[in-house]
């Protein structure tokens, strides 16, 4: 039982980030201009990036044990999409986020303005992704 709490706190958790990220912080960055999210995203990057490997690492080991201990594949789908997360992050977005973290990288320039741009819908995968995982676990944590 206390795996599945695990897995579901920790899914739950990734995935309310990922859609507070992708709903409300990203887009006000953008809203604010280019200059201050280039300026915002090398804070808030390192502040959100640990956190979210923990609750991805933590929500899918718990999840695969889980799924080990009850032979429920909805637990090892949702393990499986949870872990997807790393996967995603480390082709899709880490380039993007690379150069924003660059010192070299100029935070007020028209490449900054188009990686912004670019890096909130390759985020919006994270957010569906980590969304299906939690609904996996939310299913069959409080199914019979």
């Amino acid at each position: 039982m206390i795996l599945e709490v695990i897995a579901l706190f920790s899914s739950g958790t990734f995935f309310g980030a990922a859609l507070y990220i992708s709903l409300a912080q990203h887009p006000a960055a953008l809203e604010a201009g280019t200059s201050i999210g280039g300026r915002f995203f090398p804070p808030m990057y390192k502040r959100a990036a640990p956190l979210q490997i923990a609750l991805a690492v933590v929500g899918t080991i718990a999840g695969l044990v889980a799924w080990y201990l009850s032979g429920s594949m909805l637990w090892l789908i949702g393990a499986l999409l949870l872990a997807s997360v790393i996967p995603i992050t480390l082709i899709f977005i880490k380039p993007i986020n690379d150069v924003l973290l660059d010192p070299a990288n100029d935070p007020e320039s028209e490449q900054t303005k188009t990686l912004l741009e670019q890096w909130g819908p390759k985020h919006w995968w994270r957010t569906i992704v980590s969304g299906a995982a939690f609904l996996f676990y939310l299913v069959v944590a409080l199914g019979p």
